[in-house]
This record gives structure tokens, sequence and C-alpha cells, in this order.
């Protein structure tokens, strides 16, 4: 049996490559599917079978393009409601895949379709069975249930059917079963996801705080307390999901556009996507861009700051990265990639047009003065506002910051300095303020981690110190 796993760090997403006896089956593809295919030719076998364990909400699958470029039948949750040709599958169907048996168990509760797969290889016993998790089981904790209040579910219902998967079907697997979830550590879909890309039952069993021994009102109570609002892409991932995106080579290429042009369509709506590094974004950029880098979760930002119906123009700081940024944008279903600006920053300010730069400061310089008195805003989660941060501060989550009042209630000559825990996050918060607040904004070099190191002050909870 051939069992290969694919794993795009960006988006914090694995997917798999079961195949026995010339055929193949993937599960939870990602949007762009080549090496998908290439695999799949490098070990001799033809892609028939694409299983979803779920209509991801944190990506946009590539199942469609998968299937109409193999002739491979999609294989989805019976509840799903897709839209597209696949057969829907309930528990106690299987699949095979040569002498492999893939045998579906319905796991709802991270969703109402949701299901996973037990991939048992029937020509050798001594090969221990594999269980496809989906969103249901990650390696230290289970599946957001709160994912689908939009489509009539309550958080509490989707958690008592959470439990009943986990106790009834997952749980009952003997503990040698490896588990091979959908996502690893940094993914949107849980809270507290492990470093590990695999586990087994049994581990799980032992380590995985929400598999210890409790009743179902417990479970429920521990599984929807405390959620952090779910990105504002995700409703748009899944319904894209459920009828199928477009393939990825029928998108247009961005144009390169001129200063001219960039002007206009900015002015006319267009959100300006500046991609490059920190350092460079806040040395100098085309007013009112948004920065998201490429580098660290560039698509899932992206997702969760823009507008998703604006026309998008890049700002790179060469052509090898617009194609890179068109695909990573269009993996999370961003694909109104409009044109990017044709010799980046320089051209822009070479035609006459200014250039806004936004300072930066050290922990020991924001610590001892330096940097004056500015507003210090912090743009981590409010979880990690509340383990430690600068005195004085105020907590405002990135996503939450764009249309905030306390950005609105910022006076036009207040000084401000962004932290966040290494600077990525606040080097974006700083282009999202910059957007509305004409006075000195200054990005803190290294976050609270240097803040820390440093030994400087902090303060716990809402302003206690630490």
């Amino acid at each position: 049996m051939v069992f290969e796993s694919f794993y795009l760090k960006c988006l914090s997403h694995a997917s798999y490559l079961i195949g026995d006896g010339g055929e193949a089956a993937v599960v939870d593809p990602q949007r762009d599917v080549d090496e998908y295919v290439a695999a799949a030719a490098a070990h001799g076998l033809s892609i028939r079978w694409v299983l979803e364990t779920h209509l991801h909400a944190d990506f946009v699958s590539g199942h469609v393009e998968l299937a109409k470029r193999t002739g491979a039948t999609i294989v989805l949750g019976h509840k799903a409601g897709a839209t597209f040709p696949h057969r829907a599958v309930k528990d106690g169907d299987s699949i095979e895949v040569g002498r492999v048996r893939i045998d579906v168990l319905e796991t709802p509760g991270h969703t109402p379709e949701g299901v996973s797969y037990l991939v048992t290889d029937t020509a050798d016993p001594a090969t221990v069975p594999r269980l496809l998790t989906g969103d249901t089981l990650f390696v230290g904790d289970v599946g957001r249930p709160d994912l689908v209040t939009s489509k009539g579910y309550t958080g509490e219902q989707m958690a008592g059917l959470l439990y009943d998967s986990l106790h009834e079907r997952i749980l009952a697997l003997p503990d040698q079963v490896e588990v091979h979830p959908a996502h690893g550590a940094g993914s949107a879909c849980g809270r507290n996801i492990g470093s590990e890309r695999s586990s087994t039952i049994g581990e799980q069993r032992r380590t995985n705080p929400s598999l210890r021994p409790m009743a179902k009102d417990e479970f429920v109570r521990l599984v929807t307390t405390d959620l952090p609002p779910a990105p504002a892409y995700f409703g748009l991932d899944a319904e894209t999901n459920r009828r199928g995106a477009t393939p990825l080579a029928e998108l247009a290429p961005p144009p390169p556009l001129s200063a001219e042009e960039v002007e206009r369509r900015r002015d006319a709506g267009a959100v300006l996507l500046d991609v490059r590094d920190a350092n460079s974004f806040l040395g100098g950029h085309v007013p009112g861009s948004v920065h998201v880098g490429l580098p660290g979760q560039f698509a899932s930002w992206a997702g969760s700051l823009l507008p998703h119906a604006a026309p998008i123009v890049l700002v790179t700081a060469s052509t090898d990265e617009v194609e890179e940024a068109r695909l990573r944008l269009a993996r999370v279903g961003l694909e109104n990639v409009v044109g990017y600006l044709d010799g980046g920053v320089l051209a822009w300010h070479g035609s006459g047009r200014p250039v806004r730069a936004l300072g930066q400061v050290t922990v020991d310089e924001l610590a001892n003065g330096e940097a004056g008195t500015p507003r210090v805003i912090d743009v981590r989660r409010t979880d990690e506002f509340a383990r430690g941060h600068v005195p004085g501060a105020m907590s405002v989550p990135l996503d939450r910051l764009a249309g905030s009042a306390e950005l609105a209630a910022l006076s036009p000559d207040e000084p401000v300095a962004l932290i966040c825990q290494s600077g990525y996050r606040s080097s974006m918060a700083a282009s999202l303020v910059a957007r509305r607040h004409p006075g000195p904004i200054v990005n803190v070099i290294g976050g609270t981690s240097a803040w820390f190191a440093a030994g400087h002050p902090a303060e716990t909870g809402q302003g206690q110190p630490a």
C-alpha cells in the first residue's frame, strides 16, 4: 500500500494519497492539485477517488478540478448537499482501492456531513489501520463545533454530535490505530492543535484534554466556551466547496498596471495588497495599502482582513511574487486579482506620487520613553494578551482592528505603537491603522517576545502586574 501525506504549512493543512494495485484515492486535496497527479504517476497509480472528510471552511478544495483531470469520483458525506456530481456516503459504506479497503465512519460535530475514513490494507494484516479524521479529531484537540451556526445549528448542538462521534465511533477503535487529521498547529479549525502531524487512538485517549473522561454536558461546555471568532472568509470557502471551485487554469493571470491605473483603481475601491516583507513595507509603501507579508500564514490572514468582493491589486518586490500571491489567495477563495503594480513601489515613487513610511522602535526605546508616549495597541488574541502584555496597552485583536471603535476614537495626531508577539501581525496592523489614522505610527520590533526577554515589566489579565 502507498500512503503519502502532503502538508501545506501556510494553511496548516494535511492531505493524503492512498494507493494500491494501480489505483489511488486522494483525501482532502488543496486547491492546486498538480502534486497529487505527479505523485500518483510516480507510483504508477491512476487516481480513481477524491475523498472529502467534509466541506472545508478554511481553504478551497481542489476536489472538482482533480476529478475533471483524472476522471475520479468525488466522495462526500450524504448530508453535504453538494451541487456537483459526487458519491454520497454514509456510515458503513466502503471503497476499494486495489486491496485497500476504506471504510466510512460518520463523524458529525465539526460539520453535519463530517466523515472519517478507516484505511485497512487487506493484503497485509500486520499493517496498522489508519484513520483519516478530517477536522473531527486533531492531535491534542478536537474540531470546533461553531462554524455552521449560519446553517441553523447551534454550537451546543454540534458539540453534542461531536461528543457522540468521538466516543461512539473513534474511541471505539483499537488503541494502535493511527490518527491522521486534516490540520496541524496553527489552524483556526481548532484551538490548541499539537505540533505532531499524526498520532494513535491510544495516545489521544491518554493525552488529549478533550478526550478525558467527562459527561456530555461538560464536554459541550468545554468545546464551546471562549472560542475565538471564526475568520471572515470561512463562510465563503465552505460555500465555494459546496458548489466546486473554478479550475485554477481558468483564472486569468494578473496583468501589469501603471502607477496611474493603480491609483485610479485604488480610488475606485480596489484593495492594494502589499505582500513584501515588513521592513520593506514600513520603509515606504503606496498610501492606503494593506500589508500581508508572503512569509507566514499569508493566505489565512489575507482572507481574514480583505473584503472578499473587492478587486485586488498586488504590490510586490518582484514579478515572481505575483503568481505566488495569486495562487495563495486563490487557495482561500480570493480570486479577484485584477493586476499588479508594474515596477513596484519604485515605479510609483518615480511617477511623482507620494510614498508613506512608518516608523519602528525597539522594546527598549518603548520602555525607556525614547519613543515618546504612544498609545500602545496589542493586536494579539485576547487570551495571549491576558497572559502578559505591555503595561497600559490596549487589546484590539488584529482581525477586528480595522472597524474597531478603539481605532475610530483615536485623535488625528495621536501617536500609536502596534505590538504583537513577534512583529508579523503588528506590521499588518500598522497598515490597517495607517489607512484611517494620519498621526505617527510605529511598529514594535520583536513584539512581546522581545519585551519579556528584555525583562521589562508586564501586566496580566486586563492590567494586573505580572
